[in-house]
């Protein structure tokens, strides 16, 4: 970042002496003395000397930034270490570069003291954010002053680095929730999603690994890095279904341009939060959670902070940050993007039910849409015969124009609800287990009845797509 004018090339000391300079030269002309002249000279070339000293000579500093926690929910603040290192040849202004909706960007002295000896300098400040994202942090700015105070320029330090704000779950109130049992017998209980010693296997740390998966214990007895490989095979699957759409969710607008441009809307934030609400409360109940879009692929695709992007199935308390982090920055899919190439496939169409019928453990199947067409609402209703408690919630900024859309699902043997994005997320929640849905008809107890379609298994674990 360089000085908009010339007035930014100089301190008043420098001015200074450029105004004295400039009377030396008068006089100098005025009076024909030699003296005055090389008196002039002098005092117009030593800031102008001091200038361009600081513009061609850019200073060697080594910026280093890291967050803790790594991920941080809304509306928790996150510290952020900033340290640099560089030995400047006088005292610096620095200044953090943060995204508008941070406020302020912090200004700090370096080096600090006590720090002149070394050239190092650590700082501290706290972020918070309302908005989950992904946000680009930095770089630093510093202005440099030459060793005489004569002249100043800023130069940029370092690069970016990425803050991930993911969506914070809501407290779900209790639900019953039905499923099979385990393969291991057991049914799912309400509890904490963290696996146990005997959920887990170990292997060696490969590159890439999240450190936060190491499993000390077992690095201990063997002397070697070894990583939690969580074995799903004794945790029933629940399925979330995200619908992604943009034109499902109203006129969507990015939060600001320091965002990312991530492409949103209020109910899109809305069905984002009953996601990882939802999830933590299956993982608690002791199921695995398994998240896709409504095309069945994985959810987490498109999300620019997802560790796996091509991951559908989550367990335990490391897969459930897993979820939170890519969800930081999932945004509406734009139709305006996809140009040429075939015609999309139909939101809620065979490749759904071809995925769900593939599943192993027909648990709780959650959908979380936007606005539904009774055409849509039609197509999704067969998915109901592949689990054993299928819901919808729906939300909108007219949830009564669902009345049909529900009453279709309705028939088919789902639980529906739909509300408005001003709606708290635990009381669509309870709506949704009250069984506050249009009337069954008839129909109802026949579509419950149908047979489910057998189907070979195609494996669990994570890295199962």
């Amino acid at each position: 970042m360089a000085p908009s004018s010339l007035t930014g090339f100089f301190t008043p000391r420098g001015w200074g002496l450029l105004a004295a300079g400039a009377v030396a030269l008068l006089g100098a002309a005025a009076l024909g003395r030699e003296d005055l002249l090389a008196l002039a000279v002098l005092l117009i070339c030593l800031p102008l000397l001091a200038a361009a000293t600081l513009r061609l000579v850019k200073p060697g500093f080594q910026v280093d930034r890291s967050f803790a926690p790594p991920l941080v929910e809304t509306g928790t603040a996150a510290t952020v270490t900033l340290s640099i290192r560089g030995r400047p040849a006088s005292v610096s202004l620095i200044r953090e570069g943060l995204p508008l909706r941070f406020g302020a960007s912090p200004v700090f002295r370096f080096p600090p003291e006590g720090g002149a000896e070394t050239g190092t300098g650590s700082y501290r400040y706290r972020l918070r954010s309302g908005r989950r994202g992904l946000y680009s942090i930095g770089p630093v700015t510093a202005e440099f002053l030459d060793p005489f105070g004569l002249a100043k320029t800023v130069h940029t330090l370092g690069g970016t680095n990425q803050l991930a704000v993911a969506p914070a779950p809501r407290d779900l109130p209790p639900a019953p929730i039905v499923g099979p049992a385990g393969t291991d017998g057991s049914s799912p209980s309400r509890r904490r999603g963290t696996p146990s010693e005997d959920d887990v296997t170990t292997r060696e740390y490969r590159y890439g690994d999240p450190m936060r998966r190491v499993h000390w214990a077992a690095t201990a007895r063997h002397g070697e890095l070894m990583v939690r490989q969580e074995e799903p095979v004794t945790a029933p699957t629940a399925s979330i279904l995200l619908d992604q759409r943009r034109p499902a969710y109203g006129s969507p607008g990015a939060f600001g341009a320091d965002d990312g441009g991530l492409l949103t809307s209020e109910a899109f934030e809305w069905a984002v939060s009953a996601v990882i609400s939802s999830a933590v409360f299956f993982a608690e109940s002791g199921y695995a959670v398994r998240f896709t879009d409504e095309l069945f692929r994985p959810g987490l695709s498109r999300s620019p902070s997802a560790v796996d992007a091509d991951e559908r199935l989550f367990h335990g308390a490391d897969g459930l940050q897993d979820l939170a982090e890519g969800l930081a920055a999932l945004g509406l899919a734009d139709p305006a993007q996809v140009t040429g190439g075939p015609a999309p496939a139909a939101p809620f169409g065979d490749l759904l039910l071809d995925g769900l019928s593939a599943g192993r453990s027909p648990g709780p199947l959650l959908v979380v849409a936007g606005r539904i067409s009774a055409a849509e609402a039609a197509a999704l209703a067969p998915a109901a015969r592949y689990s054993a408690q299928p819901m919808v919630l729906m939300v909108s900024d007219r949830p009564a124009e669902q009345r049909q859309a529900q009453r279709i699902l309705h028939e088919a043997g789902w639980s529906t609800v739909a509300v408005g994005p001003g709606t708290p997320v635990p009381a669509a929640w309870s709506l949704l287990h009250a069984g506050n849905t249009p009337e069954p008809s008839p129909a109802a107890a026949r579509s419950a009845a149908r047979p489910v379609r057998s189907a070979p298994s195609t494996g669990a674990g994570r890295g199962s797509k």
